[in-house]
């Protein structure tokens, strides 16, 4: 991960990151039973890996790396990653979308008529990863990391608005990948490919 320039000054960003890396120590052996291993911390970078106990065998699911460059005059950036490697997953290769539930307006339907008083709504999955194509690499959309905040269309929601209530928080984070990444998997998806060996022979009679 290329960190941005850091215009902050170092020592203010360090003691925050030290800050958000402390209270993730205090409770580190929780952590590690709930699935979050922590990797690898330097500054202003931080890898957990983190898994899936629930399955058996359990299974590592995927690595987040943070990057607390500037923090917290910036939120951190946010990127799912291939843990071994710590290349970042493109949108066709990431193992979880992070998919929540959440209440939308049914639309209109010719010839559907609504109870009065009734409420015309449904349920639908939004992805909290978002991307462009499927070559491109995903950010985590929602409030306290900086690639939401960057973005054009998040521009009414600033980052200054998040920043005293701890929405960039490293556990907080990793609370909120846990909740819609991880904890919802509740089985290996196993697909059975048929493949051409050979040829079937019958016995021909001498």
């Amino acid at each position: 991960m290329t960190s941005e320039s850091q215009f902050v000054e170092p020592k203010v960003s360090r003691a925050k990151f030290d800050r958000e890396l402390d209270e993730y120590r205090m409770l580190e052996r929780e952590y590690r039973q709930r699935g979050w291993l922590l990797l690898r911390a330097e500054y202003p970078h931080i890898l957990v890996a983190l898994a899936a106990p629930q399955l058996t065998p359990a299974a590592i699911v995927a690595g987040v790396q943070f990057d607390y460059s500037n923090y917290d005059f910036r939120p951190p950036s946010v990127r799912l990653v291939n843990p071994f490697t710590e290349e970042p997953y493109k949108a066709n290769e990431i193992p979880t979308n992070l998919k929540r539930s959440v209440e939308a307006g049914i639309p209109a339907i010719p010839g559907f008529v609504i109870a009065p008083g009734a409420q015309a709504k449904m349920m639908m999955q939004q992805p909290l990863m978002q991307a462009y194509g499927p070559d491109d690499i995903p950010f985590l959309c929602v409030a306290g990391v900086r690639e939401y905040h960057d973005h054009p269309g998040h521009s009414g929601d600033a980052w200054e608005l998040h920043r005293r209530t701890g929405a960039g928080r490293l556990v907080r984070l990793l609370e909120l990948i846990t909740k819609y990444g991880i904890q919802p998997i509740s089985d290996y998806q196993v697909t059975l490919v048929p493949r051409v060996a050979g040829f079937v022979q019958k016995d021909v009679p001498a």
